[in-house]
């Protein structure tokens, strides 16, 4: 049920060329809240991985500089642990969104997870990267990598040795595909947030360039994000029971 409502009533670490829209009608970002309730790890809870390990000892080019194996080792378990989890209800339900709206949609995520893809969705930007993905120090390449990576892993396509780091967006660095987001955005008639604390930007401002530019915009999390002012709606509960009732119940018609 909303517990808010202010409104009128009525998508590197992509898809690929040719499959994300550059002005969709719906952007959807997610962010560690939806993964969550399929078992993976947030970042900010009182139990989140950065109450566990410090951030500067893994998550900064400067540590990987300082100490690959432990960054490598790092990721190498968040990567491994992928194998024991699975899209749940709100991921599929996004999925079969992008199916059976006409017009175009675009989903925006903050996790570096694979489920949005295990689901079915297509039209994806991941932000701050993916763990199932190493790019090359020393040509660029950006390769796919399912399993460990070492301080001595060749990369596929230069062949040196050791030059190969995990695919994330490390804090100091910027968040992939930002000018591409940013006409979404700007063109969108529907912005929804899931699962998002509204504390890292830039993310935290997209509700905020969706809604100057004339869209609709949607909170759908456990509790009021830290931007819950700036929403013309939303919707407070578990991911998996209130993202497939609030789209079951959306009039795409009306987008």
């Amino acid at each position: 049920m909303p517990v808010k409502s202010n409104a009128q009533s009525p998508v590197g670490s992509t898809g690929g060329p040719g499959i994300l829209p550059e002005r969709p009608a719906i952007v959807v970002l997610t962010g560690a809240g939806i993964s969550k309730e399929s078992g993976l790890a947030t970042f900010r809870d009182a139990d989140g991985t950065w109450n566990r390990v410090r951030i500067e000892d893994v998550a900064t080019p400067e540590a990987f500089e300082t100490d690959p194996l432990m960054v490598q080792s790092f990721y190498n378990a968040r990567r491994a642990q992928l194998a024991d989890v699975h899209p749940n209800a709100a991921h599929i339900a996004l999925a079969e969104l992008e199916r059976r709206f006409p017009g175009e949609v675009l989903l925006v995520t903050q996790n570096v997870d694979d489920l949005h893809e295990r689901a079915g969705s297509r039209a994806l930007i991941h932000m701050h990267g993916e763990l199932k993905k190493a790019r090359c120090l020393n040509c660029g390449a950006v390769l796919s990598w399912p399993g460990d990576l070492t301080p001595d892993s060749p990369c596929d396509r230069c062949r040196r040795l050791g030059q190969l780091r995990p695919h994330i967006v490390w804090f100091g660095e910027v968040p992939l595909e930002m000018d591409r987001i940013q006409t979404a955005l700007e063109h969108c008639r529907l912005f929804v947030s899931i699962g998002t604390s509204g504390t890292v930007y830039p993310a935290a401002g997209f509700v905020w360039t969706a809604g100057q530019a004339g869209a609709r915009t949607v909170e759908i999390n456990l509790e009021p994000g830290n931007g819950a002012s700036l929403f013309d709606e939303a919707f407070y509960g578990p991911a998996t029971r209130v993202v497939p009732e609030f789209l079951a119940r959306l009039d795409l018609t009306a987008i």
